[in-house]
């Protein structure tokens, strides 16, 4: 099911929460809604079940327009971060409730709870009780009761907020297999970059209630549209740096007028500096000033004049103090104006633009 805003804004009193925002989700994709606190995520996310409804703007599934039916008639399945489970009911007990409430037939709901403990893969638990389960367990049993009445869009509210580090990467894995089982369109809630850029088809970036960009990951990460969403993504952060327009990155990258007088500032992620001994290649010249080494991950802070830049994945030899030289490939460099936004030229520009705002 495709879910489309128009012009849809949300406010509380004299605050705007979303503003005037329009996008379109694919049907039968996962698409995460990703950026910092109070950018309006949730808000979204409530807006698209019909627990909450806009100030201005109109809502649709497909063709069909939602924009004042309740979170019943849209017919969505939540997932919130607390997971919400029945603590007297067992597990397969919690997944029938919602079709026990749809009167169903008691056989044919315990089939379907059947099929989906199945499919969320916790066949032994089904006698359990939530507390006896652990947090991915508890997540699973969410995830099925929220499947089970077959709702034409899955919500998922920061659902992994409360998973230590391993059992997040296990369920991040195991949504994206559901998903892709059901192929059922589902919207993600984060403000994990990492969960967005790996389990989803699309990411829509929102800051102060409007849209950033929405793009496929790669797209996201590799071309981002403006300095705001190129310093949201990433670990470490990008570097940014003023850009000299008579200087060695404007004659190295042959930056064309009228782009390079357009230009600002110039990023460039951590990982795209590589050390280098040719000095007609080099870009950068600095003291590093700070190594930390995880395993064969080795990460530096170079001071270049004034800036300080961090890159990875640098050779394990060097030391604090050495003088290096850096260099980087032209395509991995982006331009800002003076505004924060992206300066692409024709030849800077990479194949499946951004998809939306």
């Amino acid at each position: 099911m495709q879910v489309r805003f128009e012009d849809v804004t949300m406010s509380y009193g004299d605050k705007k929460v979303l503003e005037h925002i329009d996008f379109t989700f694919p049907a039968h994709s996962l698409v995460s809604i990703l950026g910092p606190s109070g950018c309006g995520k949730s808000t979204t996310l409530m807006l698209i079940s019909g627990l909450m409804f806009p100030t201005e703007g109109r809502i649709f599934f497909g063709e069909r327009e939602v924009t004042k039916l309740d979170a019943v008639k849209r017919k969505v399945g939540m997932v919130f971060q607390n997971y919400a489970l029945y603590p007297h009911l067992s597990v397969l007990d919690n997944i029938m409730f919602p079709l026990k409430m749809a009167k169903m037939p008691k056989n044919e709901r315990r089939e379907r709870a059947m099929e989906l403990v199945k499919l969320v893969r916790i066949e032994e638990h089904i006698d359990k009780k939530p507390r006896q389960l652990s947090g991915g367990q508890q997540q699973r049993v969410a995830i099925a009761r929220a499947l089970a009445k077959e709702p034409s869009i899955l919500l998922m509210d920061e659902p992994l907020s409360n998973l230590d580090a391993r059992l997040r990467l296990e369920m991040r894995e195991e949504i994206r297999r559901i998903q892709q089982k059901t192929n059922i369109t589902t919207v993600f809630v984060t403000h994990d970059q990492e969960e967005a850029l790996s389990l989803s088809d699309h990411v829509m970036v929102l800051d102060k209630g409007a849209i950033q960009q929405m793009s496929t990951p790669t797209v996201l990460y590799e071309r981002p549209e403006n300095l705001f969403v190129a310093e949201f993504l990433g670990k470490p952060a990008i570097n940014t740096l003023p850009f000299d327009p008579n200087g060695r990155i404007r004659r190295l990258m042959n930056i064309p007028q009228p782009y390079a007088g357009e230009i600002q500032s110039v990023g460039i992620r951590p990982e795209s500096l590589a050390v280098t001994d040719r000095t007609e290649e080099t870009l950068f010249q600095g003291e590093i000033t700070h190594l930390e080494r995880v395993g064969r991950d080795v990460t530096a802070k170079i001071l270049h004049g004034e800036t300080e830049l961090v890159a990875t994945g640098l050779p394990a030899v060097l030391e604090e103090g050495q003088t290096v030289n850096l260099t980087t490939e032209t395509s991995d460099l982006l331009y800002f104006d003076q505004s924060g936004r992206a300066v692409y030229w024709p030849a800077s520009k990479v194949s499946g633009g951004s998809a939306g705002a």
